[in-house]
């Protein structure tokens, strides 16, 4: 396992590097870049296709910087002055733990000041060159594709938000005991409170922006499930804990072909520090799971690959609006069910059954996708009905 993109090429090359960057992060940043240029792809096509309208907005050009815009860059600034003084002090400490680091009072108050000073000039010098004697009114178009990064950036927060939430109503305990060193925490995230919270707050923002919710959460849906795929090969390479149960079953002579580690693995150096001691080992991650687990990451990796292939391969012949979203939650739906019966998670004690959060939640997704795909495509040919005698 490699905890740190450096610790995979110190692995191959023999180099000694520390580096910031943790490998699920990067991996998650990866799966949001991916995410995001497949909605550009799909927003801008649905665009060519007339599915979408181009917006007109009105702006003011010529206007002096404003109070508040300045204040809020200075505070903006300050924030990341006061951390990037504390790492240029303190590498090795960042290096060892960001994540830590960042979410610690650790900071200068020197940089803080000088960031936020420069960056709060350059702002008002900006709009002081390009002031007007009279500041004036221009409608601008603002294409459905220019709302790709304000949309994957609410889904990030917002999605960030959701999964935290919903994990503490899985660990409840442990949440109750550190509320806010649970919260400010990255590890621990939700996939499904992440989904729910994100899309609403993106269908919210689509309907403010007259951005429909029926086609845009078709454009999002096949790179929500590559992200996700995404996302996995993260929890994969990290050893996070997202692993299967004990596999004490012999590989099928079938799968012979297959390499060891895909069916039975016992991810030595994770993240988490699971497991026996690595006899010679030294260092921070020297754990190694005393039986090999299924690696149901690589497992959950493969899905959203194939089910991405599907929904690309279906969304220009779908004609419902909404209709391809609704397909991608019963995908989803099915997906995590079946993982779910040989992964490790925290489960809820219901009439006697254990049942994992997301054993309760991927059931309703696909009973909402079938219901979906079904109403919009009675209600897409219902309105098609209406139009065909005043087409003839």
């Amino acid at each position: 396992m490699y905890p740190k993109i450096s610790d995979f090429f110190n692995d191959v090359f023999g180099t000694h590097w520390n580096l910031p960057i943790m490998s699920y992060g990067f991996f998650v940043a990866m799966a949001f870049l991916v995410g995001a240029w497949i909605l550009y792809l799909e927003l801008k096509r649905k665009e060519n296709e007339g599915i979408l309208k181009p917006q007109t907005k009105k702006v003011t050009i010529g206007k002096p910087a404003s109070p508040v815009e300045l204040l809020l860059n200075f505070v903006i600034a300050f924030l990341i002055g006061y951390k990037f003084g504390a790492v240029l002090t303190d590498y090795n400490q960042f290096a060892g733990n960001p994540q830590e680091f960042l979410t610690s009072s650790e900071g200068s108050l020197l940089w803080a000041f000088i960031i936020g000073f420069v960056v709060t000039f350059y702002t008002w010098y900006q709009k002081y060159k390009a002031r007007l004697a009279k500041p004036k009114v221009k409608e601008v178009v603002i294409h459905a594709y220019d709302q790709t990064l304000p949309i994957v950036f609410i889904a990030a927060v917002f999605g960030i938000i959701g999964a935290k939430i919903f994990d503490a109503f899985e660990n409840w305990q442990i949440f109750l005991a550190n509320p806010i060193g649970f919260l400010v925490s990255f590890s621990g995230l939700t996939f499904y409170g992440g989904l729910i919270v994100a899309a609403i707050a993106v269908i919210w923002y689509g309907e403010k922006n007259k951005l429909p919710w029926k086609p845009l959460a078709d454009s999002f849906a096949p790179g929500l499930i590559l992200a996700y795929g995404i996302g996995r090969i993260g929890c994969q390479v990290a050893g996070d804990g997202d692993w299967g149960i004990v596999n004490t079953i012999p590989k099928p002579q079938w799968l012979s072909f297959l390499p060891n580690w895909l069916w039975s693995y016992n991810y030595p150096h994770n993240i988490i520090n699971e497991g026996i001691p690595i006899p010679g080992c030294t260092g921070e991650h020297c754990m190694v799971l005393p039986h090999g687990v299924f690696p149901t990451p690589v497992y959950e990796t493969l899905m959203a690959i194939v089910i991405f292939a599907i929904l690309w391969s279906i969304r220009k012949k779908i004609k419902a609006p909404g209709v391809l979203f609704f397909i991608y939650l019963i995908f989803n739906g099915i997906e995590r069910f079946l993982i779910e019966h040989i992964r490790v998670n925290n489960t809820y004690d219901i009439f006697g059954y254990h049942i994992t959060q997301a054993e309760l939640i991927s059931p309703v997704l696909i009973l909402i996708g079938l219901t979906g795909w079904m109403w919009l495509q009675k209600q897409y040919k219902s309105e098609n009905k209406k139009l065909q005698p005043e087409r003839k």
